[in-house]
């Protein structure tokens, strides 16, 4: 069975690498040349994807990437995995989803089976995507081609998160739609889930990112109250997870980052609207969500003026641009937020980050492209007058940082302690 897997970022690259490590015979189709170049030369852009993973499959003849879509009549499946971002009115753009379902239509066969993995709301595949295939091929869903959901689970970074290992739920527009769904990852996958339609799978993705984004703002909001009165949030985290029943640990940080949780709450809020029906339990979480740059750029603030420092004559070093540790993905991340409030107080801004050397041109921060990362340094690290950890990276030495810098404001709880009289730690 050859596969042809449709944008090969953090999440298909990763998908068509296990297929073809399966045995399957792989097409990775994307319009980024420089992505195609890279896996045909056996070469990974993502850094917890070994390059020897992908010159193997390549090697082996089991994968190949291209940027051409007429591909597409090669293969008897495609997955979509394409990116879902908010637009500048914070509602659901699935452009990429519609343009590539209008790339590959042209190019399908009958019998082919087609499934959309990126995370959207309810009818998209059944509606929108269906619409734009038919229209296209001149085909029909359920007929002549077959049309499933299956939301992606990818965890970046996650050393534990395997592909064959995650669970896989698979809705379909038919049931022999599901079943051709089930057959296709039944082959790389332990685990297929299936449930009664596409718009169930699309529901299942947004309830697990839901789940995560307003807990995630429940010990956010627990953050700042118990700040008010004395209380460490972490300390009481750490007690309240050896209850064994009942309860599930989730932490505070200075924003939500990645393509996930800051985005797909949204995308139900948006549908909700159309059926009369309000979100406010999400949107609350998004709303305090959101606040957290703000609160930990005061708390900056507070650690400034200890030292008698305004911010118009502060240097601040971010620790951190990548939204979660050991990884470089940097989408949404909350450091951005971070350098955008401190540069309108007119702070000096820079970031160290191991894992992303330079920022990278993006469509929401143009602004810090090209920018690159302090080296790891004690003359210059020590010449900041505030250090921020955003994000808690494995490879940082957080002692060196106890003893080179003068203030530190603490986001992520990995300093435990300080030199004496040398240096001031803040939790934020």
């Amino acid at each position: 069975m050859h596969i042809a897997i449709v944008g090969l970022g953090y999440v298909g690259l990763p998908l068509s690498l296990h297929f073809a490590l399966s045995g399957r015979k792989v097409i990775g189709l994307d319009v980024d040349p420089a992505k195609v170049i890279s896996i045909n030369e056996g070469r990974s852009y993502i850094k917890h994807i070994e390059s020897q993973q992908i010159a193997k499959a390549v090697s082996a003849g089991r994968l190949v990437a291209s940027t051409d879509f007429a591909r597409i009549k090669e293969v008897a499946s495609v997955i979509i995995c394409v990116p879902t971002p908010l637009n500048k009115n914070r509602e659901p753009d699935i452009s990429y989803i519609l343009n590539t379902g209008e790339s590959i239509a042209p190019h399908l066969s009958r019998g082919t089976l087609v499934v959309l993995e990126s995370t959207t709301y309810p009818g998209t595949t059944e509606d929108e995507l269906r619409k734009v295939l038919e229209k296209g091929s001149g085909l029909r869903a359920g007929v002549d081609f077959h049309l499933a959901f299956s939301p992606e689970r990818e965890d970046p970074g996650n050393p534990a998160s395997r592909v064959a290992e995650i669970p896989k739920v698979v809705g379909g527009y038919t049931p022999v739609c599901l079943q051709k769904a089930v057959a296709l990852y039944g082959l790389a996958i332990k685990n297929v889930v299936p449930v009664s339609s596409c718009r169930a799978a699309e529901a299942t993705k947004l309830l697990e990112n839901i789940f995560r984004s307003v807990n995630i703002a429940l010990v956010n909001e627990l953050k700042v109250v118990y700040a008010a009165m004395g209380i460490d949030i972490w300390e009481v985290i750490h007690a309240a997870k050896t209850k064994p029943f009942g309860y599930m640990p989730f932490y505070p940080g200075p924003g939500l980052g990645g393509h996930c949780i800051p985005i797909d709450p949204f995308y139900l809020t948006w549908k909700a609207r159309e059926y009369g029906q309000s979100t406010r339990f999400i949107e609350l979480a998004g709303e305090i969500n959101n606040a957290m740059p703000e609160y930990v750029v005061k708390r900056v603030g507070e650690a400034l003026n200890a030292i008698g420092k305004p911010f118009s004559t502060s240097r601040i070093l971010i620790l951190g641009l990548a939204y979660k540790p050991n990884v470089d993905d940097d989408r949404e991340s909350p450091t951005y937020h971070l350098m955008d409030i401190l540069d309108q107080h007119g702070a000096g801004v820079a970031y160290h980050d191991p894992h992303v050397p330079v920022i990278r041109p993006s469509r929401e921060h143009s602004r810090w492209a090209g920018m690159r990362s302090v080296p790891w340094r004690r003359e210059l690290i020590s010449e900041f007058d505030l250090v921020l950890i955003a994000t808690a990276h494995d490879a940082v030495n957080y002692k060196q940082l106890a003893k080179w810098a003068t203030n530190i404001v603490d986001t992520r709880n990995v300093i435990k302690a300080v030199p004496a009289k040398t240096c001031k730690l803040w939790k934020a």
